[in-house]
């Protein structure tokens, strides 16, 4: 699974589940965060100037042992659970005072993050102003492979596949690049793909604060 001294991308593939998917690898949901780990919020501001907090739209959490025999080069932790935020519910079909960062560096807008912990995680909760219901949808159980498929739901590590993002952001890998996927009404323009991206050094000193996105359409 190595090219160029990178690994090959992790396909993965998101699917419909009724099982429990409290502290495994999951897309959508909600995050199974540690006790010590606040979720992720941006400050919003009003047109009259007032701010309040707003929370990061949560894609995916990544139990590393899941991938660590995809992970030749060693870019990730092989233990502990990786946490993805982005701002993309606009192309969720939702509306939301956030705007989602298109190419560059995403400031507050998109958050990866990092716990040793994998043990005694319990999902946030979140609900919509005045109910008892979960603003998160479903989880996804996830798959991960190596192979040459293009059915996937998301991938990790490697080259960025699109040689546009390739040429955007030479000496990067994909940190989590997000696919379109009408189950969930998930779809970027006309047809496309968003890139998370990472240099691999920053990858291996566990920083994972120097990310920037790119959002492919074709």
């Amino acid at each position: 699974c190595l090219e160029m001294m990178i690994n090959k991308p992790i396909n993965i593939r998101a699917d419909v589940t009724n099982d429990n998917l409290v502290g495994k690898s999951h897309m959508w949901g909600a995050p199974d965060l540690p006790a010590d780990m606040p979720y992720p919020y941006v400050m919003v501001q009003t047109e009259d100037g007032e701010e309040y907090p707003e929370p990061l739209p949560f894609v995916a959490q990544i139990r590393l042992a899941d991938i660590a025999h995809l992970d030749a080069e060693g870019l990730l932790p092989h233990t502990g659970m990786l946490y993805v935020f982005a701002a993309i519910d606009y192309f969720l079909g939702n509306d939301t005072p956030l705007e989602t960062p298109m190419h560059g560096e995403p400031g507050d807008l998109v958050k990866v993050l990092y716990s040793e912990e994998e043990e005694g995680l319990e999902p946030y909760e979140l609900h919509w102003e005045g109910t008892d219901e979960s603003v998160f949808m479903p989880p996804m159980a996830l798959q991960f492979t190596c192979d040459d498929s293009d059915d996937y739901s998301a991938r990790m590590l490697g080259l960025p596949f699109h040689d546009e993002v390739a040429d955007e952001f030479p000496n990067h890998v994909v940190l989590f690049q997000i696919e379109e996927d009408d189950r969930v009404d998930l779809r970027f323009f006309d047809c496309g793909s968003y890139y998370i991206l990472a240099r691999p050094d920053d990858l291996r000193r566990r920083d994972f604060n120097r990310i920037y996105t790119s959002l492919f359409t074709y």
